[in-house]
Order: structure tokens, then C-alpha cells, then sequence
């Protein structure tokens, strides 16, 4: 089992660089909770493949800076009916 979790962890980081994606959408590729990929993102891979963690923990400040922008862009479109 451990080896499985870790090996999610580095699958999940990859796909973030890779993709340079949110930890929502990462859950919804992978069929897994937002908070499984926020845990094997950020404490896991830590110790798992350290340069990754490092990577990844770039977007997702990145992701962090940009998220009250991206939550009213999408207020302002339900408001505005456009999908």
C-alpha cells in the first residue's frame, strides 16, 4: 500500500507541472478527493521526489495568488448567464 500512495504522489505532482492545473481539476482527472491530492501533493511528495515538490509547489501558490480572481471571472459569468 505505501508504495501505491507514493506513487500517486509523483503521478499527481507530474500531471500538475505538466499541466500547470489546479488541485480541483488534478482530483477530477484522477477520480480522487481534492484533499487526497492536496496531502500527496504537499506532504507526501515532500519526501517522496523532493525537486518535484518544489516544482509543484510553485503552481499551487501560484494557484493560490490567482483564485480570488478565477472565483469572481465565475460569479460574474453565473450572474451573467454565460456558461
Amino acid at each position: 500500500m505505501k508504495g501505491i500512495v507514493e506513487e500517486r504522489a509523483v503521478e499527481l505532482g507530474k500531471y500538475i507541472i505538466d499541466q500547470k492545473t489546479t488541485v480541483r481539476s488534478t482530483a477530477q482527472k484522477f477520480g480522487v478527493s481534492k484533499s487526497t491530492v492536496h496531502k500527496d501533493v504537499s506532504e507526501r511528495l515532500k519526501y517522496v521526489n523532493p525537486q518535484l515538490y518544489t516544482q509543484v509547489k510553485k503552481i499551487l501558490e501560484i494557484n493560490k495568488s490567482q483564485r480570488h480572481i478565477r472565483g469572481g471571472m465565475a460569479t460574474r459569468r453565473k450572474y451573467k448567464g454565460i456558461s
